[in-house]
């Protein structure tokens, strides 16, 4: 149960004991989950010590935060710290309690109090209007310790920085504040104060021009199922709409029937080639446009904005962008996490799709036919494990983090290669962290790229990351190596893939990337042709 400590209710009756007047231990048992947690601090104190430095720079570290903390109360209208003299003030732990002048009820205080930790915990408040706000789930051990004076308990140690120390005391006023509020309000309800019920339904405020019709056009499908009778269902997506006020049009507009003050969807879904969409585009029919794996060309013209659902925009053509490498007047934007559990899902199959390597189609038939003996036959079909195997995953944005936790969760050696600043991220996931590729490719069973293209150099007429995993990357793989490409397809240098594949250094690719026919030059165009 998260909201209780690990070490239960036993431990409390069994010990240990600590006698205050004696300062000293009476006894009693530690049991295993406090035995672990101690385990952990040590190995987290070594971590610490590579991170910051020697004790003597942690110790430093806790001093100087205790000072922060003592200037910080000193200018506080509400906090105050429990113990009086700053020389016996705890560098690690440290308790906070609250002086409120404008408070005269003990009993109130404590109510306030316990407010303030449901929006600091898990549970929130439910004020007496019915809103809820929902807990931060910041704060699993903000309890000051039994029978000591304060309300809070701090942790202030040396790996902690002050700006973090400063940002903590900040939100333990304002949870503080907030939860006064609530308890005022409760007070003035059992008054008969009467407090006016949200609104049940959805408020339909947009920004813009209120009296103007706003067209968008859809051009893919959104909710990839089908209905009763076979077909793409879009019954969410039309309920949705309308739920928020707007209108939904399956097919092109009927200008006649564009109601103003009204935001109208076309939705689309069969549009795929140039000139279907400059057809409709070209002029500005539309002033917004959503688009997932459709290419949306240089000539369609967008005066709001545009919107690629998923991570990348190397399909959003359009001249009408702004932003850096765009002299528009729209804004261009992308929803990065809405299929990243899905796509790191789609990375992982397929790497279970060739480790463990047992041909699982063959046996069946075998199976079936009566042609297989486990005694005798088994040994016909050794295999490996995919647990204890190696991936170099390259790049910690959504879909590398969702990745690298489900290779965790199979045992495997996760190594992964981001910006420098996510290392403490990483290791925290008890991941392995890569400062180079090359330390991430070396001796890996599986790469696995989520960088995206990067920005575009105009130097070299490129994005970024084109051909990041090339013939270097790959020849530092173990031999028999898979590679798994659900990013893009550029990331990964072609050539330099099929001669791995010729010698073995490589012996499986899977490759999620897009492929046109272009009619007019009777070829296939796009970033799967190199493949």
């Amino acid at each position: 149960d998260p909201k209780r400590p690990l070490s239960g209710d036993r431990s409390v009756a069994v010990g240990p004991i600590y006698d205050p007047q004696g300062d000293k231990m009476l006894g009693g048992v530690i049991n295993t989950y406090s035995a672990l947690a101690f385990a952990e601090t040590t190995f987290g104190l070594l971590r610490s010590e590579r991170r910051l430095g020697p004790v003597e720079n942690l110790n430093r570290r806790s001093t100087a935060n205790r000072d922060a903390i003592n200037d910080w109360v000193s200018r506080s209208a509400v906090l105050r710290l429990s113990v009086p003299d700053p020389e016996r003030r705890g560098a690690a732990v440290t308790l906070l309690k609250v002086v409120d002048p404008a408070l005269e009820s003990s009993g109130l205080h404590t109510r306030i109090i316990a407010r303030s930790k449901q929006l600091l915990g898990y549970e929130g408040i439910t004020r007496p209007d019915g809103k809820h706000e929902p807990g931060l789930d910041v704060a699993r051990y903000v309890n000051a310790f039994p029978g000591t004076p304060g309300d809070y308990r701090a942790w202030i140690g040396g790996v902690r920085a002050p700006d973090d120390i400063i940002a903590l005391l900040d939100n333990l006023q304002y949870a503080y504040l907030r939860a006064k509020a609530a308890v005022i309000e409760e007070e003035l309800a059992k008054l008969g104060e009467c407090f006016p019920q949200p609104s049940s339904t959805v408020e339909h405020g947009r920004k813009g021009n209120a009296g103007r019709a706003y067209t968008v056009l859809i051009a893919d499908l959104i909710g990839l199922r089908n209905g009763p009778d076979g077909t793409p269902d879009h019954s969410e997506l039309r309920a949705h709409v309308e739920a928020r006020g707007g209108v939904f049009h399956l097919g092109p507009l009927c200008r006649e029937a564009v109601e103003p003050g009204r935001v109208h969807f076309s939705y689309q879904p069969d549009l795929s080639t140039a000139a279907e969409i400059l057809q409709q585009t070209d002029k500005g029919q539309y002033d917004a446009v959503i688009a997932a794996a459709t290419a949306i060309p240089e000539g369609a013209v967008f005066s709001e904005g545009g919107v690629r659902i998923g991570a990348g925009t190397g399909n959003m053509q359009s001249r009408s962008w702004g932003g850096p490498n765009g002299g528009g007047p729209a804004p261009l934007m992308n929803t990065p996490s809405f299929n990243s559990r899905a796509t790191a899902q789609m990375a992982l199959k397929a790497m279970l799709k060739v480790v463990p390597d047992l041909p699982v189609d063959a046996l069946h038939q075998r199976v079936v036919d009566g042609h297989f003996d486990t005694a005798t036959n088994l040994r016909d079909f050794p295999t490996e494990k995919i647990e204890g195997k190696k991936i170099a995953i390259i790049g910690y944005g959504n879909i590398g983090r969702e990745l690298a936790k489900l290779c965790k969760a199979l045992r495997m050696r996760v190594c992964v290669h981001a910006r420098a600043n996510h290392r403490e991220w990483i290791e925290a996931e008890g991941l392995k962290y890569a400062p180079t590729l090359q330390d991430a490719a070396g001796g890996a069973d599986f790469i696995s790229p989520h960088t995206g293209l990067g920005a575009f150099e105009q130097a070299r007429g490129r994005f970024a990351n084109v051909g990041l995993i090339d013939g270097e990357m790959l020849s530092l793989l173990n031999d028999g190596a898979v590679v798994i490409n659900y990013d893009r397809g550029e990331i990964i240098d072609a050539s330099a893939l099929e001669a791995a594949l010729e010698t073995g250094k490589v012996r499986h690719v899977a490759v999620d990337a897009d492929i046109f026919f272009d009619g007019q030059t009777s070829s296939f165009v796009g970033p799967l042709v190199p493949y």
